[in-house]
């Protein structure tokens, strides 16, 4: 099969991309309004960037009529956002977050998520997360036009919570122990317990 992209509609290179690019971390933002109103939400489309300065990327795509997501009006208006990655326990209430709720209702509020204060931005981390990154707006890239186009916010990592018990003997997460889950195509997810270790060639 040949996919001419240059003649897919947008909704249908979407599928296309989300059903090929596998598996996808997710990242459960949590954001806070200049009124105090938190919001969380989940992305896929999200990745690390580089080390030096530490910086991760995310991308909310508008919505199907053109409107920004209330994760992206919060960052703009207040800079700082909390990266909450999704264990196998959370992934339910990570989804129900999903949920198009009206501007300033708050998901953390309705789905009863626990959080508590970060330490360096204004947004609340997710306490059951087993790792959050606090992060600071560095820049948003707007790509494309319209409904579905994308701005690309990549982020400042300015301090991490990782908790103990997920860590290993060598002082470094241990994947399993995470259990987080990555996003496949349509509703599939992944896990990150089933794994295999290669050792690179210039070790």
């Amino acid at each position: 099969m040949f996919l001419d992209f240059s003649e897919l509609r947008p909704r249908i290179a979407y599928q296309w991309m989300t059903s090929t690019i596998l598996p996808r971390p997710i990242a459960w933002i949590s954001t806070i309004s200049p009124e105090g109103v938190t919001n969380l939400a989940p992305f896929s489309f999200f990745q690390a960037v580089a080390a030096n300065p530490p910086t991760l990327m995310f991308v909310p795509a508008t919505t199907r009529d053109g409107t920004k997501k209330d994760t992206l009006r919060n960052i703009e208006l207040v800079p700082e956002f909390v990266v909450n990655m999704v264990p196998y326990a959370l992934s339910t209430v990570m989804n129900d977050t999903a949920a198009n709720l009206p501007y300033g209702e708050s998901e953390i509020a309705k789905f009863g998520v626990e959080t508590t204060p970060s330490q360096k931005v204004r947004p609340p981390r997710i306490i059951a997360s087993p790792v959050s990154f606090e992060c600071q707006l560095d820049r948003i890239v707007l790509i494309g036009s319209g409904p579905l186009a994308t701005h690309v916010v990549f982020g400042r990592i300015l301090a991490a919570h990782v908790k103990d018990e997920v860590l290993a003997a060598d002082g470094l997460p241990d994947p399993a122990k995470l259990d987080l889950v990555g996003r496949l195509g349509r509703e599939a997810y992944s896990m990150t317990r089933d794994t295999f270790s290669l050792k690179r060639p210039d070790r």
